[in-house]
């Protein structure tokens, strides 16, 4: 026979409005009384109606969190945070959301897909995480995707992605932490360095790009276009490309990587050229994902909190932490120097 919500609240000895309140978790209700009701949940093991109470109510238990690859230790991180922090009390029924990973695979289309679906079911709220594409018609399209979804009433956080209007944005300070960093080979005594970069169309590939242009220029190096190549950011990328700077520039004593992943496919390149690290040429990479220092030698890096910017934006998006002043926070990076740079060799 099908329990009722009737039947919950007979078990729980409350009022039906009671149960439906603590299901969903959108009006306070005492902790005993809360205790009570889930108890009830369990024991009838009570399925709520969840396109009924979507319809009901203004948004559903739904929570999506977009990646542009889960398999990539960047957004696996970030999503395995924001998920963490979206359940209800005690991860039982009352208050709990279902979180759905969208890998988008790097995919404009899938992007504005995902985000309609999402629209479609009412999500409670939406989470985009890592950098957006640089395309005036898909960033436009992306605007109005948030816009609809935040009118309905579902919020939308952004980590790691510049601001946009409509959404609550925790922004990951890329251009900084990359000047940081070659700033670091600098005043090593570095002056020929090449950099892999990523995709041309992101704005995580820019910002890192301008931060370590920036940093040549307030030393007065020349920023020479043959010393960056530009690839995906996966380690055959990284790979490839240096050892595509090495033939353009045989000279070069350092090398900055778009990120840790890429950086390890430019140690793994310049070994089998016979190079070492970092007596020969330094390596550097972005985000200090969990192997970078497990690296040989460690990678330095940039440490984005990953874990912890995740971990607020799915805070936020549950209503649990305020938003931050404007709308907007900036993340910023720390500098981790370890055993893959040095001073270069005479």
């Amino acid at each position: 026979m099908t329990v009722t919500l009737a039947d919950v609240a007979a078990r729980a000895q409350v009022s039906p409005a009671t149960v439906s309140r603590v299901l969903n978790g959108n009006y306070p209700v005492a902790a005993s009384t809360r205790e009570r009701v889930l108890r009830a949940v369990d024991d009838l093991d009570y399925v709520l109606n969840g396109p009924a109470s979507a319809l009901a109510a203004a948004t559903s238990d739904l929570v999506g969190i977009l990646v542009n690859d889960i398999a990539d230790p960047f957004f696996g991180i970030m999503a395995s945070a924001i998920q963490s922090e979206i359940g209800g009390p005690g991860g039982r029924a009352g208050g709990e959301r279902l979180a759905v990973v969208c890998n988008t695979g790097g995919s404009p289309e899938r992007e504005l897909t995902y985000l309609t679906l999402l629209q479609r079911q009412r999500a409670a709220a939406v989470v985009l995480t890592g950098g957006a594409v640089e395309d005036a018609a898909h960033v436009a399209a992306v605007e109005n995707k948030v816009r609809k979804l935040a009118d309905a009433g579902t919020r939308v956080v952004l980590c790691g992605r510049p601001p946009s209007p409509d959404a609550i944005a925790l922004t990951f300070d890329n251009r900084g932490g990359g000047q940081q960093l070659t700033e670091h080979l600098i005043g090593l005594g570095h002056r020929r360095l090449g950099y892999i970069a990523g995709p041309e169309e992101r704005t995580t590939t820019r910002h890192r790009l301008e931060g370590h242009r920036d940093a040549l220029a307030l030393h007065g190096i020349e920023d020479d276009p043959k010393r960056t190549v530009h690839g995906r950011y996966d380690r055959q990328a990284g790979y490839d490309a240096t050892l595509e700077l090495l033939r353009r520039d045989p000279s070069l004593t350092a090398v900055v990587a778009a990120n840790d992943t890429v950086a390890l496919g430019a140690c793994a390149a310049l070994r089998d050229s016979g190079l070492r690290i970092p007596d020969d040429v330094s390596v550097a990479g972005f985000d200090d994902l969990p192997f970078a220092i497990d690296a040989v030698p460690a990678l330095t890096t940039v440490r984005l909190p990953l874990s912890e910017a995740g971990a607020r934006a799915g805070r936020i998006a549950m209503g649990r932490e305020e938003p931050p002043p404007g709308g907007i926070a900036t993340v910023r990076g720390e500098l981790m120097v370890r055993g893959s740079t040095g001073a270069p060799r005479e």
